[in-house]
């Protein structure tokens, strides 16, 4: 009798466990990819296949070698965007698609893959830069649009804001920076990105 009792409580312990760990990986990637954990659950229907989704592209994103631009590097993509931005005036369609092409080319120099699908690389992009994917997805869609010549100035205007949300976000000096053993002091970001790669 003794033995049973034990053996229920080993599997209730068990269970709890279980229970335990999942709300944990939950929080994290809740915590991690912030507004794309409620994007990707509602895309999915139900929460496992959600999560799945997610900690599959955190295994796929640990596979890249991921880096900080250099400041040089940073300064010439800030003074090749003021170009595109001036030219939205006399040609707002073709400013946007420039626009789209800088921000994959900073990806790329940032090491993440570009070679792949639109919806594959705003899927990379989702880990590190939680906060601007979905305004990456909104200009991408606008971009489309005006290459169909549907879309309005105002869109235009709007798919540029996206795309520099985003473009802003990948510049960033201390995002994917590695942080020093010990250095309390590197921003949070950094700090995330550093675990996230151990």
């Amino acid at each position: 009798m003794i033995w049973l009792l034990v053996a229920v409580v080993v599997v209730l312990l068990a269970i709890i466990g279980v229970l335990v760990a999942r709300q944990q990986r939950s929080r994290k990637l809740k915590a991690d990819f912030g507004p794309e954990y409620n994007r990707v659950l509602v895309e999915r229907g139900d929460q496992r296949s959600a999560e799945n989704e997610l900690a599959s592209r955190r295994k796929r994103l640990s596979e890249f070698e991921i880096r900080r631009l250099e400041p040089a590097d940073r300064e010439r993509y800030v003074e090749r965007w003021g170009a595109t931005q001036r030219r939205f005036v006399d040609e707002p369609e073709a400013a946007v698609t420039e626009a789209h092409l800088l921000v994959q080319q900073v990806m790329h120099d940032r090491g993440y893959p570009v070679d792949e699908d639109f919806q594959q690389r705003a899927a990379d992009l989702s880990l590190d830069h939680p906060a601007v994917v979905e305004n990456y997805r909104a200009a991408n869609s606008i971009s489309l649009r005006a290459q169909q010549g549907q879309a309005n100035t105002e869109q235009l205007r709007q798919a540029m804001v996206y795309f520099r949300a985003l473009f802003d976000d990948l510049l960033a000096p201390s995002d994917g920076a590695p942080a020093r053993d010990g250095d309390s002091s590197a921003p949070a970001a950094v700090r995330h990105e550093t675990t996230r790669r151990s």
